[in-house]
Formats: structure tokens, C-alpha cells, sequence
């Protein structure tokens, strides 16, 4: 196999320069479509908790896309070699944070939401400053386990769309469960029978395939695209800023566990693009500019911002690590967040479509945890660790109020009972400090920790 420095500079398999449009554009446009929902669907969700207007809500859907579009360049081309990865990753609005962000908007509304984003978005650029000391407390077996169960968490989300999306008239219905598999059955096709850019843009065909269909279904909707407007920037402040200690604190824990997914998310992107792990300046520079952009988000209705699996399991299924590619991606969403219109045409894929292409970009992110488990021998040691800490983190969040008994305050279940990650990546860590053995082995560019 080519390694990254012996391939032609304007290939899509090498990191720097600028492939033919041909292959540029669908590859692009295929990253565009897969965050487009995450991007505007936390946004849509805090403005419905807050009871914000119609124009405020489009704002805040415009905000993100812009929030998203500039993480996404900073992660490309670092601002000095402190802020930003350098990899080929795409960042922005998160569901990562969405029950925390509604459990503190449900109480004091979008002011304190993006209060407490500021502070959280200061303990991300600590905890980015000193990833190196802290990257000990995870060895590729930890980073592993927290992907692997990043993978399986996601599997709800994706199943959730392909039956139309929860909520939504005809939730589970016939004609979003055809259009779903005929979407996963024109990815797979394409994945395992196409062969060049049909194989390289497999998703974004295949979402092509399955929009067409559910066009044909009467499934689109385009008034949204006639309602919205040509241009529309926010203000700084417009929605105010608030602190409240409580959701200061709360979302300050989610911000570092989210920490640890970024390293989860940038080590999968180094090991299914790149074939080796991410060195310490890029995991700094990626959690630092995570938490500078969140900060910076937040004085316009910017929510807080994380890398995207979804877009990580593409890199990892199609190894096509091209800044110029992932660049591209961005400036589409910053001209979507600047002319209304286009944003609302892109929001009009049906989730069952985003689904169908999805679930098997979330397999592939499991199975990378996977593979990073058991990069070195598997130990019965290793076993305990995994599957305590899986069984604790998923078993905990598929049990309603499991830590909302007598004795609980209520953070404890926003932060800990809302996601399996949290819960397997703490319990990860402890295991593998505490269970005796040989320790696993955590190394970047710069040689061992």
C-alpha cells in the first residue's frame, strides 16, 4: 500500500493539495449531507425548550452552521500550532450536549445555556493544554472502548431516522422504512460493487438514490426554501449571556468527557485514514480550538461544538483525508449559514434518507473502536475493562431514571444517565488504572507518554 508521502499531491488519499472537481465536489458535498442534521437539529431542539420566535430560531440554525463551518477550517489550517488538529475532521454543533443543554434551557433558558458554554469552553482549552500529561489515562484499550461505544450509541440515533424520525407524522411507517433500505442498499451497492469516485462517494449517492425516491413519495417538503430569506447574520449578544453556577458546572463535565471523545474521534480519523495514531500537538490543538470556538460561538447563539463521528466513519470507510475536500464541505456550510435559502434546501433531505446512509457509516465506527481494541494481544485483563465498563455505561442510560432515585440530585442524571459515553469512558479509565496486569501502551509522534 502508498503511504501519505509517496502519494500524488493532488490525490484524495493525500492530506495536502487539490484534487480534480470531479472528485472534489461529491466527496465534499457527501460530508455536507452527512452533518447536515446534527447541525441543525440540536439547534431546532434548544429553541423549542426556550421558546424562542421563528426568525430567533432560524438564527440560531443560521449560527450554527457558521459555528460549524469555522471549527471545521480551524481544524484544517490551525491558527498557530496551538489551535486546531491539522487533521481532516469536521467540527461543530453537537448532539453530544443536547440533554444537558435542554435540562439547563428548560430551567433558565438560552442566556444561561451559552453562559455555561463559556466556562465549558474554558475547561476544554485546559484540558486540551494538558492533554499530553493526561493522555496517559488513555491507552488506545480506553480510547477503544470509548469509540466502540460511540458506534453503539449512535445506532439508535441512526435507526430513529430511518424510521422517519422521532416525533414526526408517520414515525415508523412503511413508506420511511422503504426509502431507509433502498438508501442503505444503494450504499452498500456502491461501497462494495462501484468502482472510482461512485465507490469513493458512496454515501452521497446513495442519499441521492433515496432523495429521489422519497420525492417520488410526495416525502419532501419545500416550503421552508420559499419562506426563508436571502441574507441573515447575528449579532453579537443578541440572545444575552448568563451564569448559573449549577449549569456552569454540568456542562463543564460533559465538555471534558466530550474531551475525551475528540480523542477518540481525531484517533479514529488518524488510524482508519492515516494508519497510525494522532500525536499530542494534534489532540491539543483539536481540544483547544474545540473550546475556543465554543467560547467565541456562544456571544452569537453558537452551541457547543464537537467533532462529528458520522464524518469521521466516512474517512475511516473511504480514506479520503484531503483538507481540500473537508474545506470545500466547510465553505458550502458557511454559504449556508449566510443565505438562509440554501440551508433550508439542504434541511429538506428526509431523515429517513440520512438514516439509511448513516447506520453503516456508525458500524464502521464501532468496529474502528474495535480494531483499536485489539490492536495488541487481548487480554482476559483487557476483556474486564471493556465489558464492565460497556455494560455500566450502556446498561446505566438504557434504564429511565436509573440515577434519578432517592439521594440524586438532578445533574447527576443530565450528566451521567444521558449518555453511554460518559459513564464507559470514566469506568474505562478506572479499570485500567486499577485492575492489575500489564498496562496498555499509549504513544504519539513524539514516541511513549
Amino acid at each position: 500500500m502508498k503511504t501519505q508521502h509517496n502519494r500524488a499531491p493532488d490525490s484524495v488519499f493525500a492530506l495536502e493539495g487539490v484534487p480534480p472537481a470531479a472528485q472534489l465536489v461529491p466527496l465534499g458535498l457527501q460530508h455536507v449531507v452527512a452533518a447536515i442534521v446534527g447541525i441543525i437539529t440540536p439547534a431546532i431542539m434548544v429553541s423549542n425548550t426556550c421558546g424562542l420566535s421563528g426568525a430567533d430560531r432560524t438564527l440560531l440554525i443560521q449560527v450554527s452552521l457558521l459555528a460549524t463551518a469555522l471549527a471545521t477550517l480551524i481544524q484544517l489550517y490551525p491558527v498557530t500550532r496551538y489551535i486546531g488538529s491539522g487533521l481532516p475532521v469536521v467540527m461543530g454543533i453537537s448532539f453530544a450536549y443536547v440533554p444537558t443543554l435542554l435540562a439547563i434551557g428548560g430551567q433558565f433558558g438560552l442566556p444561561a445555556i451559552l453562559g455555561a458554554e463559556i466556562v465549558g469552553g474554558a475547561v476544554a482549552v485546559l484540558f486540551g493544554v494538558f492533554v499530553r500529561q493526561i493522555r496517559r489515562l488513555f491507552p488506545p484499550l480506553v480510547t477503544g472502548t470509548v469509540i466502540f461505544t460511540i458506534g453503539l450509541s449512535l445506532y439508535p440515533t441512526a435507526v430513529r431516522y430511518m424510521a422517519g424520525g422521532a416525533g414526526s407524522e408517520g414515525f415508523g411507517g412503511l413508506k420511511n422504512w422503504a426509502v431507509a433500505l433502498a438508501t442503505l442498499i444503494a450504499v452498500v451497492a456502491l461501497q462494495n460493487f462501484g468502482r472510482g469516485v461512485l465507490r469513493l462517494g458512496a454515501i452521497l449517492w446513495g442519499m441521492m438514490a433515496g432523495y429521489l425516491l422519497a420525492l417520488c413519495l410526495g416525502m419532501v417538503d419545500f416550503s421552508s426554501v420559499g419562506a426563508a430569506g436571502w441574507f441573515q447574520v447575528a449579532a453579537p449578544l443578541h440572545f444575552g449571556i448568563r451564569f448559573e453556577a449549577g449549569a456552569c458546572v454540568s456542562l463543564g463535565v460533559v465538555y471534558v468527557i466530550n474531551g475525551v471523545q475528540t480523542i477518540g474521534d481525531l484517533s479514529s480519523t488518524t488510524m482508519g485514514g492515516m494508519d497510525r495514531q494522532p500525536t499530542d500537538r494534534e489532540l491539543s490543538g483539536g481540544i483547544v480550538a474545540q473550546g475556543l470556538v465554543s467560547m467565541a460561538g456562544a456571544l452569537f447563539g453558537g452551541l457547543p461544538a464537537a467533532t462529528y463521528s458520522q464524518n469521521v466513519g466516512i474517512v475511516t470507510v473511504n480514506r479520503v483525508i484531503n483538507k481540500a475536500v473537508f474545506a470545500f464541505a466547510a465553505l458550502i456550510l458557511l454559504a449556508a449559514g449566510l443565505v438562509p435559502k440554501f440551508a433550508a434546501l439542504l434541511a429538506t433531505i428526509p431523515q429517513a434518507v440520512i438514516g439509511g446512509a448513516t447506520i453503516s457509516v456508525f458500524a464502521t465506527i464501532t468496529m474502528t473502536g474495535i480494531r483499536m481494541i485489539t490492536a495488541e494481544r487481548f487480554t482476559a485483563r483487557d476483556s474486564a475493562v471493556v465489558g464492565l465498563a460497556v455494560a455500566l455505561g450502556v446498561g446505566i442510560t438504557q434504564v429511565g431514571g436509573a440515577l434519578q432515585g432517592p439521594g440524586f440530585p438532578d445533574w447527576v442524571n443530565t450528566v451521567f444517565g444521558s449518555s453511554p459515553i460518559v459513564v464507559t469512558a470514566i469506568a474505562a479509565i478506572i479499570l485500567n488504572l486499577t485492575l492489575p496486569g500489564e498496562q496498555a501502551k499509549s504513544t504519539g509522534a513524539d514516541g511513549p507518554v
